[in-house]
């Protein structure tokens, strides 16, 4: 080998292996992969609403969606995120009517359709409660990798722990991301809009 293409051969090399190493490292983060993963959180799952009727993932397919879970008993994160969403509802006048909103329960021992139907008389009517039996709203939870803890009080009677986060959800019922309430409701109307 000369000494002219020495210095080519050894560049031709290096470009080679970068090549081949951002080729493996496309494949490994899956910008290579032919089919991509379904979403981590959501899934299959049928609860009843607070008028009896059944609600599916299928549901949240053709609207954008905003999920909360929560449970009536809570005293004050679970009606005040209630009352942000009904502004943000609000705020989005007839537009509402094009959006999914959802208040599921992560406590099926009280939350029964009746109980659900009272609690959300209180807020906007585009609200649908959800609950189910303990099965159902525990497959829902795992879903939604919501936390969700049964705490005893000293009294005998229990709270809930469990994650206050509003999962916003595109037309397709796919995660987009967690839909923030600390703007004014406008803004948020605004936001949320363009998923529709």
């Amino acid at each position: 080998m000369d000494r002219t293409t020495r210095p080519l051969v050894v560049v031709a090399a290096f470009a080679s292996s970068l090549v081949v190493a951002l080729v493996v490292v496309l494949w490994l983060l899956g910008g290579l992969r032919g089919v991509t993963a379904p979403s981590a959180i959501g899934g299959p799952f049928q609860l009843t609403d607070q008028a009896g009727q059944t609600v599916t993932e299928k549901n949240l397919q053709g609207r954008p969606t905003l999920i909360f879970f929560g449970f009536t008993h809570c005293p004050d994160v679970c009606p005040t995120s209630l009352f942000e969403i009904s502004e943000v509802l609000r705020a989005m006048g007839k537009d509402a009517d094009r959006v999914n909103a959802y208040f599921i329960s992560v406590d099926p021992e009280r939350d029964t359709a009746g109980a659900m139907k009272d609690y959300l008389s209180s807020f906007d009517p585009h609200l649908k409660g959800l609950t189910g039996d303990p099965d159902a709203v525990a497959k829902v939870i795992s879903g939604f990798r919501v936390y969700a803890k049964k705490v005893p009080l000293k009294d005998g009677d229990y709270t809930m722990d469990h994650t206050a986060l509003i999962y916003l959800m595109d037309r397709d019922g796919k995660f987009v991301a967690p839909f923030s309430l600390k703007r004014t409701p406008e803004a948020a109307a605004a936001d949320l809009k363009r998923y529709l």
